[in-house]
């Protein structure tokens, strides 16, 4: 497992690059499909990432409780599948089931999103405001490994600072997790 920490390609203000991604519904997404959300979490993730398991809790935790007031949460594997089975499009049915995920959990089975993102650890968080504009990207909280206990909620703050259309003053502290699988 090689462990890496995301890095800072988009910057404030950058707009979300759009996507065409198949969902675990097998329903088709694209950016156009969020137009509603007050604020849009996109979690680069994948299954068999122990940071990213440790981390779903968390996840489901902030779509339940800033969902009603306008956030959408949407995970998006970009590993790819064949040295991890696990990581595939029938794994991550699976392992959504298992976990009862409340998000929308998006493949992208080219790895062109995460490109486009910068996206290079699971779990990598993106958080833009209604205009799909980048507010943040950075932690979920200071729980770096599995096991730890959060005493500070990094995305709580900004999820509530793009709420209430405020601009997120936090500094980027890098999320840390497994490094993306990348193909060839």
């Amino acid at each position: 497992m090689v462990l890496l920490k995301s890095e800072q390609k988009l910057k404030m203000g950058d707009k979300a690059p759009d996507f065409r991604l198949k969902g675990i519904d097998d329903k088709i997404y694209s950016l156009d499909s969020f137009r509603d959300a007050k604020a849009l979490l996109v979690v680069f993730m994948c299954n068999h990432c122990p940071y990213v398991k440790a981390k779903i809790d968390v996840m489901r935790g902030l779509a339940d409780k800033y969902g009603k007031k306008g956030l959408t949460l949407v995970g998006i594997n970009s590993n790819e599948s064949a040295n991890y089975p696990e990581d595939s499009f029938e794994g991550m049915k699976k392992f959504a089931k298992e976990k009862e995920f409340n998000f929308i959990y998006l493949h992208d089975e080219t790895q062109d999103v995460a490109r486009e993102y910068g996206a290079v650890c699971t779990p990598d968080p993106f958080l833009f405001d209604a205009r799909m504009k980048l507010a943040y990207h950075g932690r979920l909280d200071d729980a770096m490994t599995p096991g730890d206990i959060a005493t500070v909620h990094d995305m709580d703050g900004a999820i509530n600072a793009v709420l209430d259309g405020k601009t997120v003053n936090r500094e980027f502290f890098p999320s840390m997790g497994c490094s993306i699988k990348w193909k060839g």
